[in-house]
């Protein structure tokens, strides 16, 4: 590597001035000046080094893997604004837009807090890390400032120099190895490894030391042996030793349980050569100086990595008896090993271009989960997911990252920390600055949720929301509040039914005292029996008549069936909703179906003979049913549906209510018609909260029938409830 602090911007405009243009460099010397001035009255690095130092190292080792002027100048300029008062217009007034839109994206990144000792954060935090990076060169910069100031960690307390080496291991250095780029990774793991393990790190280096010469002069012969055999089989190649890195040695150590001495290919060489024909050549030609190890060889050419490494790799029996591994590879391969995703990033002389789609898609592959799962494993999981588009990364106030669908707010955030601090939200502050419900999270944004407890979720929080979490929390407060309004209702139902009776029955009834009748309808508390009256479940006259202490007492059941025939006639129904059913084998009965089951066709069902208004049909398990068995069982005939009721059409009505949008009912009536049922008639209103009730009167025939709907209508997504109401005559 080059020098950690160039003085000035020799060392840069040396290494660049082979293949950058005139106007090119005159920008980087214009950036250079207007940085130094900006920076001029920051203080000293903790080094003793000028602030600009920093800056020009960050510069000078993007210049290292070959990165287009836009990327160069950025991070000559990448401090600007995080230090000075300069805004990124003043940039982009300068130096350009696409400039201006890289030092940007670097500020937001710096402000981000990565401290973590969590894996799964550290997770979580990396993809953010490449969500907010719209143009892959932000992460570049950003990589390149966190290895200077890996270098010069040294300047740190001990406790800063631990929390930013964790950070590197967990976050910046998987970075760098998911994007290809080896000469960031294995120095930024190294540094890291030196503060988080030292005496296992300068173990490892003294035992690296101990062999170094000899290391390097068997090395040296090696690159000789296989320069002479590549001379004369006419193949232009260069031969490089390549050394092994302490971090990568001690986690061999570790996986392996193996000692030093035990690690057999601290030696390698590394042949680059001109084309693919001349990397197999010179394959067969090492194969042919030394004895290849069986299953040692592996062919990266022919099928790359998802990175876009390629190279042969293969491990021999080398001079000395002991294994020596290969690499061979062209220049362009070698430029991608050593350089990765920046490769891909081609000048076009005269323009600042922004990634092409072509770049873009690499990137994607890049990204892609590899069949070798064993580093980074949580990393490659969570990278499975589209990184630019379908979430957005939040911090809490204590530096954890809730991760939402994209463009949720306050309350999806608010549901995600607790279902009670959902419940209760009023607002946020995010960044500091207080915001409404409707705001959409940025990544990166801070945010806290500000309650209240008199607040309660409302039906317009469900047009807000974005996660399925907060949607169902929603709801299902929805339905228990609406539980509690039909508890009012059905007080006020019986409040009205008995207005309707006569005083000296109105001064004996109190409606407070349900406590008698829960038995019978099959409930615990009495806010229960109020509630299934409020839903039009039961009848308010029904449970009145049974408050009312009745003297008349019931006459025959032959009187009560000869009342019955008199009134409705004994021939089958033909008319629409009124059922005919068979009693005691007799044909022909016409009745009512009572309203608090609802029976149909297809329902097991039983008669109960009423006070002056004849046969009423209950369903077998009904609630009221059970209550006249048990107090009047004499008035309970059993019933079967005639063989003619497949034929009659039953109306029945339904409440639904749904998010109101654009097609709503539309939508529903399609849902209703694909189930074979009409709609006889529909009402709908809408609520300024953005709530719709549509009322439908359909056309049943069986039970079955009703049932199917009914499971359609609920898996709706934009559907709250849908209750059956009262049955039409």
């Amino acid at each position: 590597m080059s020098a950690t602090h160039p003085d000035n911007l020799d060392a840069i405009l040396s290494r660049v001035s082979g293949y950058w243009s005139d106007d090119d460099i005159a920008r980087l010397t214009a950036a250079y000046r207007f940085a130094e001035a900006a920076h001029g009255d920051n203080p000293p690095r903790r080094t003793g080094h000028r602030f600009i130092s920093h800056p020009l190292a960050v510069a000078e080792i993007l210049t290292e893997i070959e990165a287009d002027p836009a990327t160069v100048i950025a991070g000559l300029l990448h401090d600007v604004v995080e230090d000075t008062d300069i805004s990124v217009q003043h940039i982009e007034n300068e130096f350009g837009e696409v400039v201006a839109n890289l030092v940007d994206g670097v500020t937001k990144l710096t402000r981000l807090s990565f401290q973590t000792h969590q894996e799964r954060q550290a997770g979580n935090l990396r993809k953010m890390f490449l969500a907010m990076a719209h143009d892959i060169r932000v992460i570049l910069i950003k990589l390149a400032d966190r290895l200077h100031n890996m270098r010069t960690l040294y300047a740190l307390p001990e406790d800063k120099q631990l929390a930013t080496a964790q950070e590197t291991i967990q976050i910046f250095a998987p970075l760098a190895h998911r994007l290809g780029i080896w000469r960031f990774k294995w120095e930024l793991e190294d540094l890291a490894f030196r503060y988080i393990s030292p005496e296992e790190y300068y173990e490892v280096a003294q035992l690296l030391g101990v062999g170094r010469e000899e290391r390097e002069e068997r090395i040296e012969a090696v690159r000789t042996a296989v320069r002479g055999r590549l001379e004369q089989a006419g193949i232009r190649a260069t031969v490089q030793g390549r050394a092994k890195h302490i971090y990568s040695i001690a986690q061999k150590m570790e996986k392996q349980d193996i000692s030093f001495d035990r690690i057999a290919d601290l030696a390698a060489i590394r042949i680059i050569a001109d084309s693919v024909a001349d990397c197999y050549a010179a394959l067969g030609l090492v194969h042919d100086l030394w004895i290849p190890i069986q299953g040692m060889f592996t062919d990266y050419i022919a099928k790359a990595k998802a990175n876009k490494y390629q190279s042969l790799h293969t491990k021999v029996i080398g001079p000395d008896k002991q294994p020596l591994e290969v690499q061979i590879r062209t220049w362009d391969m070698h430029r991608v090993a050593e350089y990765g995703v920046a490769a891909h990033w081609r000048y076009k002389e005269g323009e600042d271009s922004a990634p092409s789609e072509d770049q873009i898609d690499l990137l994607r592959q890049v990204l892609e989960l590899e069949t070798d799962l064993k580093e980074s494993h949580e990393f490659l999981e969570l990278l499975q997911m589209d990184l630019f588009n379908d979430q957005v990364f939040v911090f809490t106030p204590d530096g954890d990252v809730i991760d939402l669908p994209a463009d949720a707010g306050p309350i999806d955030f608010a549901y995600r920390i607790h279902t009670e601090v959902g419940h209760h939200c009023i607002g946020a502050r995010v960044n500091g600055r207080q915001v409404p419900l409707s705001y959409m999270f940025r990544n990166g944004d801070i945010a806290e949720i500000v309650t209240s407890p008199t607040s309660e979720p409302s039906r317009d929080w469900l047009e807000l929301v974005r996660s399925s979490r907060a949607k169902s929390k929603i709801r299902h407060y929805l339905r228990a509040k609406m539980r509690t309004e039909n508890v009012a209702a059905g007080r006020e139902a019986l409040r009205k039914t008995l207005e309707a009776q006569p005083p000296k029955v109105r001064r004996v009834i109190d409606l407070e005292n349900l406590e008698p009748l829960l038995e019978s309808f099959g409930f615990r508390e009495k806010e229960d029996l109020l509630a299934a009256v409020g839903y039009g479940d039961i009848e308010a006259d029904t449970v009145v008549r049974d408050l009312i202490a009745e003297e008349i007492q019931p006459g025959s059941l032959a009187e009560e069936v000869d009342r019955v025939l008199a009134e409705s006639g004994a021939a089958p129904s033909r008319g629409s909703g009124v059922p005919a059913v068979t009693v005691d084998g007799m044909n022909g009965f016409q009745c009512r179906r009572s309203k608090c089951c609802s029976p149909l066709p297809g329902d097991d069902i039983i008669g109960y003979i009423t006070r002056g208004k004849g046969l009423t049909i209950h369903r077998s398990d009904c609630k009221n049913l059970q209550y006249h068995a048990d107090n009047e069982p004499n008035r309970v005939v059993s019933l079967t549906w005639s063989r003619e009721d497949g034929k009659t059409v039953f109306q029945h009505e339904l409440e639904i209510v749904a998010v109101d949008r654009v097609g709503l009912f539309s939508h529903i009536a399609a849902v209703v018609a694909e189930c074979g049922i009409n709609i006889a008639s529909a009402n709908a209103s809408t609520s300024d909260a953005g709530v719709a009730r549509l009322d439908l009167r359909l056309d049943i025939r069986r039970r079955q029938d009703l049932d199917h709907v009914l499971g359609r209508l609920r898996s709706l997504i934009d559907v709250i409830s849908v209750r059956q109401l009262s049955l039409a005559r």
